[in-house]
């Protein structure tokens, strides 16, 4: 169980930079900017998340990246003007709020992955 949790720390440093990185992305569409960097992001986050359950048959390193990756992403979203990483935009919103949504989403699935009871 260590290692799945040493495992995830590492997993959820690289998501929260890289999603901080990409969630700013938009292309505009028909006038209106739309925030494919966040949803890229959020699919990324949930491919680590599910990737972490699966590998090490267990939901504590999904908790761990996504409780990890929440906490830096809330952090540099509360930097004073100037420093913040994470602005209070759309994009911003749907990262930070998306990092818990997709979190649980990964629990439920990756309870399938727990080795049967015997």
């Amino acid at each position: 169980m260590a290692g799945g949790i040493a495992a995830a720390v590492p997993a959820a440093l690289f998501v929260a930079l890289a999603g901080t990185a990409l969630h700013g992305q938009d292309s505009l569409v028909a006038g209106v900017g739309v925030p494919w960097g966040a949803a890229a992001a959020l699919v990324l986050l949930g491919a680590v998340e599910l990737w972490l359950g699966a590998t090490f048959r267990s939901v504590l390193p999904t908790a761990a990246c996504g409780v990890v990756c929440y906490a830096l992403a809330g952090w540099w979203s509360t930097l004073e003007n100037g420093r913040r990483l994470i602005i209070g935009d759309l994009a911003g919103n749907l990262w930070i709020y998306g990092i818990a949504v997709v979190t649980i989403g990964m629990l439920a699935w990756c309870r399938r992955y727990r080795p049967a009871q015997a």
